[in-house]
C-alpha cells in the first residue's frame, strides 16, 4: 500500500531520484525518461476523461488504461532482478495487454476503412485522444530505448501494452468522431499537398518588363 505523508523531501536537490528498488540515478536516466513519459501519457488520458465524463463507454474504459498506466510507470520504475519474487514486483501483464486488443477490435468493428490519414481534432473528445496518443507513442519510443540499454532489467511487455495502447487511442479518436453524442461529425481527413500551389493573396506578381 502506498502511503505519502509528506510532499517534499528535498532527497532530488542533487538532481537524483530514487527507483523501486531504493537506487539512487539521475534524473535523466533513461528509465526515469520511460516511465516519466509514461506518467505524462496517462495526464493527457485525464484530460480525455474530462471530455468524456457523462458518456461512460469512453471514459471507464480510460480511467481502466490511467490504472494500467500506473502498473507500467511501477514496472519500469522497478528493474528485474534475475532473483526477484514474481508475487512481490509490480509487473505489467500480457492479459493487460490483450485487453486493449479487445478494445480495439471492439471500437474499430462499427468504423467505415481509412482512405487517407486522420488529422487530429474533430470533436474536443477526439484531439484530447489524439493528444494522449501521440504522448504514448513518445513514451513508446523511450521504452524502447531503456530496453535497448538494459534488456535484462527491464519488461518488454511494457513495450508492448505502450503500442497497443497507442493504437485504441487512435480507434477511440475515430470512434469518438464518430459518435454524435461527443460532438463527433466525421473524421478529418489529411489532403496529400493540398496547399502547396497557394500563393499569398496578397502579394503582388513582379511585372513583366
Amino acid at each position: 500500500m502506498v502511503k505519502l505523508t509528506k510532499i517534499y523531501t528535498r532527497s532530488g536537490d542533487s538532481g537524483t531520484t530514487g527507483l523501486g528498488t531504493g537506487t539512487r540515478v539521475s534524473k535523466d536516466d533513461a528509465r526515469v525518461e520511460a516511465y516519466g513519459e509514461v506518467d505524462e501519457a496517462n495526464s493527457a488520458i485525464g484530460l480525455a476523461v474530462i471530455e468524456a465524463l457523462g458518456h461512460a463507454e469512453f471514459a471507464q474504459v480510460l480511467i481502466r488504461i490511467q490504472n494500467d498506466l500506473f502498473d507500467v510507470g511501477a514496472d519500469l520504475c522497478t528493474p528485474i532482478k534475475p532473483d526477484e519474487d514474481p508475487a512481490m514486483v509490480l509487473r505489467i501483464q500480457p492479459h493487460q495487454t490483450e485487453r486493449l486488443e479487445r478494445e480495439i477490435d471492439r471500437f474499430n468493428g462499427p468504423l467505415p476503412p481509412l482512405n487517407s490519414f486522420v488529422l487530429p481534432g474533430g470533436s474536443r473528445l477526439s484531439a484530447a485522444l489524439h493528444l494522449a496518443r501521440t504522448i504514448t507513442r513518445r513514451a513508446e519510443r523511450r521504452t524502447v530505448t531503456l530496453c535497448e540499454a538494459q534488456p535484462e532489467q527491464t519488461s518488454p511487455e511494457t513495450v508492448k501494452y505502450l503500442n497497443r495502447l497507442s493504437d485504441l487511442l487512435f480507434v477511440l479518436a475515430r470512434a469518438a468522431n464518430a459518435d454524435p453524442g461527443v460532438g463527433g461529425t466525421g473524421d478529418v481527413l489529411w489532403v496529400p499537398g493540398q496547399n502547396r500551389g497557394d500563393g499569398d493573396p496578397n502579394e503582388q506578381a513582379p511585372q513583366g518588363e
